[in-house]
This record gives structure tokens, C-alpha cells and sequence, in this order.
């Protein structure tokens, strides 16, 4: 399983999280995964129906005190984790999910993703 973790801001666009997903590895993606809060995201919703996903909305409670590779004050400060995009990638893949890297920014830093698997190492 691999799920793309998403973080983004208002005013971002679908090709915005697209070029986010695409820098952070993309690839084959079972779903994307974002803050319960983002649930109705105009630019998610266009997005996943463009690539045929499910989205998986991540409890606030969930996504605070999760360990993650980078840190913004901004979300620590909102969402109690360092990165968005990293904390619900691997709430959503699930137990014993790994980040492929640290999350990565569209080039106009609207968005942010990571990626997530379940996948054993090669």
C-alpha cells in the first residue's frame, strides 16, 4: 500500500498537489490522506476524482504527537505533529507504514505531500 499524505493551504490548486505528490515519489498510490478538517477541500476532491482515489480524512486527535522527518511551527502549532503531509501518510497506511522521505513542496509552496508504505524495504 502506498498512500500519499497531503498538507496543503487555501488558495492551493489540484495540479499544486499533483506536483507535490509527483516530488515526493508518487508512483502507484492506493489513496490520498489528509487532516478530517480538509474533508470538503475543493482542490483534493477535483484531485482525487482525477486519479481515481479514495481519500482518507485523518482524525486531529490522530495526527498530534505523531513522529515525523521535518517540522513547521505552523502545523505543529495546528495540528500537534510536525508535518501534515507526513503524520497523515502514515495514519493512513497504517501500522508498521514508513515514510519514503520527508514530505515535498509545489514549486508556488501551496501544498505539501509525502508518501507512505507499507512495503517491505528493497
Amino acid at each position: 500500500m502506498r498512500v500519499a499524505g497531503l498538507g496543503f493551504r487555501d488558495g492551493t490548486t489540484p495540479a499544486a498537489l499533483a506536483e507535490a505528490i509527483a516530488a515526493a515519489g508518487g508512483g502507484a498510490l492506493s489513496s490520498l490522506a489528509t487532516a478530517a478538517d480538509k474533508a470538503e477541500a475543493p482542490p483534493l476532491l477535483v484531485l482525487a476524482a482525477e486519479l481515481g482515489l479514495a481519500v482518507t480524512l485523518v482524525p486531529l486527535a490522530t495526527l498530534a504527537n505523531t513522529e515525523t522527518l521535518t517540522r513547521s511551527p505552523r502545523v505543529a502549532a495546528r495540528y500537534g505533529t510536525g508535518s501534515l503531509a507526513e503524520a497523515a501518510a502514515l495514519a493512513a497506511a497504517g501500522p508498521g507504514a514508513r515514510l519514503l522521505g520527508p514530505r515535498a513542496t509545489s514549486a508556488d509552496g501551496t501544498a505539501t505531500a509525502a508518501i507512505a508504505t507499507t512495503e517491505a524495504k528493497v
